[in-house]
C-alpha cells in the first residue's frame, strides 16, 4: 500500500471523489448518520488528506484520514475510515501513525467514537471530557501532547 498525503489543491477529481464516496459510504450511510458530512474542511490551506491505496491507482481509496489545523495551533486528526475489504489489515493504524508523524511535535486533538477509546489511547491520546452524542454516536474528546 502506498501512503498518499495531499493538500485539497494537489487533489486530483478523481482521487477526491473516491475520498467523498467513502467518507459518505461510512459515515453516512454505514453509520446512518444524516448529517453534512461536507463541512467546509476540507479546502482550507492547512488540511491535509492522507489515504493508503495502491501505488498504481490514487482512486483505489483504502483508508483515509484528514489532518487539521485548529485556530489554537493544534492539529486535529478526523474523518478516519477504512473500506469494508480493507478492514482488518491494520491501514488505520498504520494512518494514525503516519498522521502523528507529519505533525510531529504540536499537540493534536480528535473526537474519538468511544468504541475506539483504546485505538487512540495506543497512541498516546488521552480522554479530556465527558462522553457525548454525535448524530446518535457516542464520542469522548481526546488529545496527545
Amino acid at each position: 500500500m502506498h501512503l498518499y498525503d495531499r493538500g485539497f489543491a494537489e487533489l486530483e477529481p478523481a482521487s477526491l471523489y473516491a475520498i467523498l464516496r467513502l467518507r459518505t459510504d461510512i459515515f453516512v450511510v454505514e453509520q446512518a448518520c444524516a448529517y453534512p458530512e461536507l463541512d467546509g474542511r476540507d479546502t482550507e490551506p492547512a488540511t491535509r488528506h492522507l489515504w493508503f491505496g495502491p501505488a498504481e491507482d490514487a482512486t483505489d481509496v483504502r483508508a483515509y484520514l484528514r489532518i487539521l489545523a485548529e485556530p489554537d495551533g493544534r492539529a486535529r486528526i478526523g474523518r478516519v475510515c477504512t473500506a469494508r475489504p480493507a478492514r482488518g489489515a491494520g491501514l488505520s493504524r498504520r494512518l494514525v501513525a503516519a498522521a502523528l508523524s507529519r505533525i510531529g511535535e504540536r499537540a493534536c486533538v480528535l473526537d474519538a467514537q468511544s468504541h475506539l477509546v483504546g485505538f487512540y489511547r495506543s497512541f498516546g491520546f488521552t480522554a479530556v471530557g465527558a462522553e457525548y452524542l454525535e448524530d446518535g454516536i457516542a464520542h469522548i474528546p481526546m488529545h496527545r501532547q
